[in-house]
């Protein structure tokens, strides 16, 4: 099982104690609707129309009077205490109505941290803000200039003079390493894990490899920057954000500044893009402070450099993979060792150790990880966290023993495909790995590929194929709810405190819901991105489709329910219970008796009723306690590389993903693809820059963070299994992180396959191949 698995298995126990098996469900309580109409087709995202036309409205668009824009002054050291600050000449500056510093920002609580046990907590560290002169990152907040014009607020804060008490820094993840702590667990599952005699196994195998693989430290760059807009109205906070995290934003904002929850709102109906990184950062908690101070509105709109140093990313990883195998392939042992940077002020745990405890068959584990602490930005999560590098590192070792053996890398991996959990023992819920490793080779023409490295070549072009496994365990979240509304009319109206960041939220859970009721699409509408909405957990972890679907199942079972109180005893649905109807052509239907229908027009009105509504929640994964659930995809890649310059051009890419149900192709493929590029650029072009003297990040823009561009991707081919998992709402697992895993494996494959040279550090740039 997966660290977000056991940890959420570990809420549920804290709060329902020891659940025997007998309490865990059987077949998806996907019963209600007669036929199924729309999941699984392609349908347009019902936002699409706004975004195109440019109505669809966002943070920094949101319009209100008065209103004052922020810009940031950060640190230039890494540690220490702010000796002198002026700012006298930014406060004289135009325009300006506000210079907040630590000697005027208001008292404020530490943020509560994101957690698994805790829904309504959003931090991403465990710092104070802007309470006093202690400096603990390069490029921490030191002043918010508040302006009439986001130009005005930008000049003054040119204008901010600062000297430090500099104190030494810890920013070299080299030495940190020998002091690097080593956790007990990572989110409330074992850290190390020995099994089964890895040493003796691995000196005894006939074949063996061991290796290390980099990883460098990464940044998430949606196409939105984090972005809000914040008004007090007395002691109700408003605040329309960039969020992932709606209601656990609210909840946080509320703890710092001391006020009831439900005096927070918070609005998000759109995000342009997140990844992770759109939660809460020190900039809605500065925004809020200052717009309390000013008595007027602020908006917050980060630049590209005021992001990087202000939102973690992706850590850097330093990963030891060694395995070994009889001579057919078979793995006796896998062991897994490595570094990751985690100052002790982060709560985010980048857990590449657990990736390969799902993956395969094996005899022996020999895990752990490392944490380096530096004083940095505190890493956070991104596509993927842990199993995005934990993939690289054990994916490439994977062909790297298949090339020892002498063997196809796809047959390596049907040789050692794991029946149940490796390590748990526990069954599968669904799991068809090799189905899709047979769908993908098929479709990229895996028989063209060479045995022998640097055989293939057009000119001066070497030509490679490259295999590798992805893998995401499947997130159910407790407590996400949502409101089902039918009127007289036979509409029916959805409402949840759920997140749109790209990936057609509202358009799979309408297909759903309409499903669910009987009722054609038209006659559904859903609306989400509240606070005061019922209650939605993040959009992360690949968890929301399945959270939100389970939440508009208990919603509907309800609804039938009250629809047949409702109906009373004048019915041809009297004395039925909700078990013997379904939902169909806009009523409800005795499921064995056709005869014994009635509309939900009749019903209401019988009721004297314009409407009925329903509130149904997410119940405690308990599935989760007995299986082992995992999204998994196989990738694969060709490459071309030129002999002469040492270019590469990824020439293809196909994805055949593992994942239950696929809720609606269109939305699914885009999802799929757009993870997939995200893969690229970690295999051949992203990565954050440190200045490891100073701690300063010096990759502050697009200029400088390069990630891939139209002609950068090739075409990409994805495809599905398509099974349903019979264990999960809608038969579906999540989709949304499962397309990056692998990738970069799969790429430095390839390129090995094409040229002969094995790249073991990411990013793979042409210096580091030398063809000649």
């Amino acid at each position: 099982m997966s660290k977000l698995q056991n940890a959420l298995i570990g809420g549920v126990r804290t709060v329902l104690g020891h659940l025997p098996a007998a309490w865990l469900p059987g077949a998806s309580p996907d019963q209600l609707a007669d036929k199924r109409v729309t999941l699984g087709t392609q349908q347009p995202r019902i936002d699409g129309p706004e975004k195109v036309r440019g109505t669809a409205r966002f943070a920094a668009e949101v319009p209100m009077d008065d209103l004052l824009h922020a810009a940031f002054v950060h640190s230039t050291i890494a540690r220490g205490t702010i000796a002198e600050l002026d700012v006298t000449a930014a406060e004289a500056a135009p325009g300006v109505a506000l210079v907040m510093t630590h000697h005027n920002a208001p008292r404020m609580k530490v943020p509560p941290t994101i957690g698994l046990t805790n829904l309504k907590a959003a931090g991403n560290h465990t710092l104070p803000v802007m309470q006093d002169a202690e400096i603990r990152w390069n490029g921490q907040v030191m002043a918010v200039i508040l302006a009439e014009t986001r130009e005005q607020a930008d000049h003054a804060a040119t204008l901010v003079r600062m000297s430090y008490d500099a104190a030494p820094s810890r920013t070299r993840f080299e030495e940190g390493k020998a002091h690097a702590r080593t956790p007990d667990s990572m989110l409330m599952e074992r850290n190390r894990l020995e099994k089964g005699n890895p040493a003796r196994k691995l000196a005894e195998a006939a074949v063996s490899i061991d290796a290390t693989y980099n990883t460098p430290w990464l940044s998430q760059n949606p196409i939105e920057p984090h972005a809000a807009t914040i008004a007090w109205q007395g002691e109700k906070l408003i605040v329309h954000d960039a969020t992932q995290m709606i209601n656990a934003t609210a909840g946080s904002l509320a703890k710092v500044f001391g006020i009831k929850e439900e005096d927070v709102f918070v609005s998000s109906p759109f995000v342009g893009g997140g990844f992770g990184a759109k939660g809460l950062w020190d900039h809605q908690i500065l925004g809020a402070a200052a717009a309390k101070l000013a008595g007027r509105p602020v908006r917050v709109r980060l630049s590209r450099a005021s992001m990087h140093r202000l939102v973690g990313g992706r850590t850097q990883t330093e990963q030891r993979v060694a395995l070994g195998s009889d001579a057919n392939g078979k793995l006796k042992a896998l062991l897994h060792h490595g570094y990751a940077t985690k100052p002790l002020h982060s709560i985010c745990d980048e857990g590449f150790g657990l990736t390969g405890r799902s993956l395969y068959a094996c005899e022996s584990f020999d895990i752990v990880q490392h944490y380096v602490d530096l004083d940095l930005l505190a890493n956070s999560f991104m596509r993927g966290p842990g199993e995005a590098p934990g993939t690289f590192a054990i994916e490439c070792a994977m062909d790297e023993l298949a090339h020892a053996l002498k063997m196809d890398p796809v047959e390596l991996r049907r040789r050692n495909v794991a029946t149940c959990d490796p390590v748990s023992g526990a069954p599968h819920s669904q799991s068809d790995i090799m189905a899709a490793y047979d769908m993908g080779a098929q479709r990229i023409g895996w028989g063209r590929r060479a045995a022998e490295p640097r055989t293939r070549s057009d000119g001066e072009w070497l030509i490679g194929m490259g295999c590798a496994s992805g893998t995401f365990p499947f997130i159910r979240m407790p407590g996400t709810s949502a409101r089902i509304t039918l009127d007289s009319g036979g509409h029916a109206h959805v409402a949840s405190a759920a997140h749109e960041m790209g990936m057609g939220t509202a358009t799979v859970q309408r297909q759903h819901a309409a499903d669910r009721l009987g009722l054609p699409l038209d006659s559904v509408s859903v609306t989400i991105g509240d606070s005061r909405l019922p209650f939605a957990s993040f959009a992360g972890g690949s968890s929301q489709t399945a959270s939100l679907g389970a939440a508009i199942s208990a919603a509907s079972d309800k609804l039938a329910a009250q629809l047949l109180r409702l109906a009373g005893n004048d019915t041809p649905l009297a004395g039925l219970k909700p078990g013997e109807v379904r939902f169909a052509d806009g009523g409800l239907r005795k499921i064995d008796d056709p005869a014994r229908y009635e509309s939900f027009a009749s019903i209401l009105k019988r009721a004297g009723r314009e409407e009925v509504s329903v509130i149904g929640e997410s119940t405690a994964p308990l599935e989760m306690l007995k299986f082992s659930m995992h999204s998994t995809s196989a990738i694969f890649c060709e490459v071309r590389v030129s002999e002469v310059t040492g270019e590469i051009r990824v020439a293809r890419l196909v994805g055949a993903f593992d994942c239950g149900r696929i809720l609606n192709a269109q939305t699914a493929a885009s999802q799929f693809k757009g993870g997939m590029i995200m893969g690229l650029g970690m295999a051949l072009a992203e990565e954050t820059l440190l200045d490891e003297r100073s701690g300063r990040i010096m990759s502050t823009s697009l200029a400088e963070y390069h990630v891939p561009v139209h002609l950068d991707v090739p075409d990409i081919d994805v495809m599905w299994t398509d099974i349903p998992d019979p264990r999960t709402p809608m038969g579906a697992r999540g989709i949304g992180e499962i397309g990056t895993t692998g990738v970069a494996a799969a790429v430095a494959n390839a390129i090995f396959n094409a040229t002969g040279i094995r790249v073991r550090d990411l990013p793979i740039t042409l210096d580091k191949l030398n063809l000649g």
